[in-house]
């Protein structure tokens, strides 16, 4: 989707990691290797539940071969207290146990022991001859069963946070949280058809194909470095600084190309395990996680048990809804149950809201992030109570909700307002797509559904130095998981008015470049690209002063110009254009190498807005779905590479299709997940999926230069409810659990 105000800002050039992908010299945390490696592994609890009377590790340090062994005793202990906004707080006290167990183990899978030695199956060995004396607990799995008076207690003095005046005795409910805004009962009384329905999801997991892996070398001097695959290598560094009371500044952490992260690796699981068996070995350490211990141990998004409730007058205006949200924390406290409160109704005009969420813990591995985190979940039962709405009122799904578009200044249950356009232009996009009046046949429905996320901007950082032969090298922060190296080029491009394949993108290492926070919120191309953005203009003024040196004249009597340094009139003289490759050029004799650096802590992100709307086919016999058409639309403010956009599209409603049809945690009685593995968790395989159709829309953002808004997560937000609303539509049969596979959709056809 090209744009004849750019040159290169909206066009398709060829992806800088594309060659060292394809052709396999692209490294990933498994590819690291350094001379006198060590090999790492874990020992994981088979119980869910248990207190930890003893561990014995005497046995496993004597075998041969065997050069170090930890335990949560080897780490120094942390404060118990909550840092950070209330939707991200953190609290270390947490995250160390999480790493390593100390008191109890807290599900099936829950680090205990790691060991390090000369090759892989020695360290298997030593494994087992570690000697843990567990009493075992009762345990409890689901989010109800957790919150009920009775069940087991993760932590005996777990007082909810949240509620005034505080309980007089502890749960598993860590926090809870309420947002309100007009008067809900008065919205309830005024409406004419008010439609209330409870739902229920399971935990997914991200589904990344490469596991984590880490190679870490502690030194002598202290100094210390870390190989590791991470959404956020600034991040995580600073995680394993603090769980083994470093310096941060002493870790050097290099990133390695990342096979997918989606929200779930942008926290520690091997990282502080192996930087402290490298300083008790004194050798390298490199460790890296079976797709078993993958989906055990490491974060998948909450399940939930939801109400939601909408009151509308018969006209189709919306005037009243209420949202009551339980979500799975898993072991530790924090879900991101806040998000699903804040973006349920987000995206409409209701004057009288009230949401409540709950933070709920339980014996299994703790949530992380998962693309728009939370927004899904709650979208999920939003959108389809809406659609039950639009059906009561005898209204077209669409038309119900383009009536009740939020817009810019509309308030939000956060207390703020919306800060920008795009819903309804979204939501336009699908309801004149030729084929969403398309007549379909039997057993075949239509739905659709719109999705909201909030996006988030923060702080990063970046170099561009002009190399001598003209070519400018860009370097970040920000892994790049979405396509981020060839939005940075093609935005440096544009800024300095050069050939794109004159820019080189690089993500480099925490001693390389300024802080940069996590590649996560879709902040990157629209923070990170802002501190490249003021990195670049440095540049130019200093091009624009080199080139007045040359002239002898006032660098304000220089411009900058399609690549090239012009007098901004002629009366300043007549001078030829300087091009960037002859200033660079003569650089040494004007002053030195050219470049700079910028760094900041970004505001003013757009929110982001998608609308979809899929055709199903359900089999009456077997219960199966085939989804026959997905057509998504999104707001990209505008789209640098729309590629990129375009495949952030596809794969979020790809991941949609399988968390609403197929994905879902199974624990069995005594604990134990029963499919850790990608056999019997079934992600989306290329035979599940239609071609998706995928509609860019383009209201750009005044915040950014070139009118960027965030576009990795909002995508997957409506993607579930899209699917339900079509099932629905196909069968008549409202089914309000995920997910909708085929026994559960037969069972609901069966009427049973």
């Amino acid at each position: 989707m090209s744009d004849p105000t750019y040159r290169w800002v909206g066009s398709r050039p060829v992806r800088p990691d594309g060659v060292p992908k394809v052709t396999g010299t692209a490294r990933y945390g498994a590819d690291f290797r350094l001379p006198g490696m060590l090999w790492g592994r874990v020992l994981r609890s088979p119980h869910p539940h248990a207190r930890i009377r003893s561990i014995d590790t005497s046995r496993a340090l004597a075998h041969p071969g065997v050069k170090a062994v930890i335990t949560g005793a080897d780490f120094p202990d942390q404060p118990f207290q909550y840092m950070g906004p209330s939707r991200v707080e953190s609290n270390f006290w947490h995250l160390t146990r999480n790493v390593m167990a100390r008191e109890k183990v807290l599900y099936e899978g829950h680090a205990v022991a790691a060991v390090a030695a000369t090759d892989l199956a020695t360290a298997e060995a030593a494994l087992a001859l570690i000697d843990v004396d567990y009493d075992v607990l009762p345990h409890v799995i689901d989010v109800e069963a957790a919150m009920a008076d009775d069940a087991p207690l993760l932590f005996d003095d777990m007082i909810t946070r949240g509620v005034e005046p505080p309980p007089d005795k502890p749960s598993n409910v860590a926090k809870v949280a309420e947002f309100s805004m007009g008067d809900i009962a008065r919205g309830f009384a005024e409406a004419d058809v008010v439609v209330e329905r409870h739902f229920t999801t399971q935990p997914v997991h991200q589904a990344y194909i490469e596991p984590q892996a880490c190679l870490a070398h502690y030194q002598e001097n202290g100094a210390s470095e870390l190989y590791f695959s991470s959404q956020g290598h600034f991040q995580l560094r600073a995680q394993t600084a603090r769980l083994l009371g470093m310096n941060a500044g002493d870790i050097r952490a290099i990133p390695a190309e990342i096979g997918g992260g989606f929200g779930g690796k942008t926290t520690v699981y091997l990282e502080p395990l192996a930087l402290l068996l490298s300083k008790r070995a004194g050798r390298p350490v490199k460790m890296t996680l079976s797709r078993s211990e993958v989906f055990r141990a490491t974060g998948p998004t909450s399940g939930s048990a939801m109400r939601v409730k909408i009151g509308a007058l018969r006209d189709g205006t919306l005037v009243a809804a209420e949202g009551e949200y339980k979500f799975q924390a898993g072991a530790f406290p924090q879900s991101p149950v806040e998000n699903g409160c804040l973006c349920g109704f987000a995206l409409y005009r209701i004057p009288n809201q009230y949401a409540k969420g709950y933070h709920v813990v339980s014996n299994r591995p703790k949530v992380v992030a998962y693309r728009a985190p939370g927004a899904p979940i709650s979208n999920f039962a939003v959108e389809s109570v809406l659609d039950e709405l639009a059906a009561s009122l005898g209204m077209d799904p669409a038309s119900l909700r383009l009536k009740n578009a939020a817009e810019k200044g509309s308030p939000l249950l956060s207390g703020t307002a919306l800060s920008h356009d795009g819903i309804t232009q979204t939501l336009e996009a699908i309801a004149s797509h030729p084929d969403y009046r398309t007549p379909l046949g039997p057993n075949q429905g239509r739905g659709m559904a719109a999705g909201y996320w909030h996006n988030a901007a923060g702080e990063s950082g970046a170099t561009v130095y002009i190399n001598a032969d003209g070519t400018v090298q860009v370097a970040t922060g920000s892994p790049d998981i979405g396509g981020s190296r060839a939005s940075m080029a093609i935005m440096a491009a544009e800024a300095f008015g050069i050939d794109y394949d004159d820019v080189r993108a690089l993500v480099n290492d925490t001693a390389s470049v300024p802080f940069t926070g996590v590649t996560g919120g879709s902040r990157v191309t629209y923070a990170t690209g802002l501190a490249v953005l003021g990195a670049c203009n440095k540049v130019i003024d200093e091009l624009r002063a080199r080139a007045a040196k040359l002239w002898d004249v006032e660098a304000d009597a220089v411009a900058w110009q399609d690549g090239h340094a012009v007098p901004v009139s002629s009366n300043v003289g007549d001078f030829e254009p300087l091009s960037l490759k002859a200033l660079a050029a003569k650089a040494t004799v004007t002053g030195g190498p050219i470049g700079a650096a910028h760094a900041l802590n970004a505001s003013g992100h757009a929110p982001g807005f998608a609308a979809q709307f899929c055709d199903v086919e359900v089999d009456p016999d077997t219960g199966k779905v085939t989804i026959l058409r997905f057509v998504t639309a999104q707001d990209a403010g505008r789209a640098i590479h729309p590629d990129y956009v375009e495949g952030q599209m596809q794969g979020a409603v790809a991941q949609g299709v399988g968390w609403a049809l197929n994905e879902a945690y199974v624990y069995g009685e005594d604990g134990r997940l029963e499919n850790p593995s990608f056999l019997d968790y079934r992600i989306p395989v290329a035979t599940d999926l239609p071609a998706i159709e995928t509609l860019i829309v383009e209201v750009p953002n005044p915040n950014h230069p070139f009118g960027v808004k965030g576009v990795a997560e909002v995508g997957l937000v409506p993607a579930m409810a899209c699917v339900a609303n079509a099932i629905a539509a196909a069968t008549g049969k409202r089914l309000q659990a995920l997910p909708m596979s085929p026994p559960a959709v037969l069972e609901a056809l069966l009427g049973q």
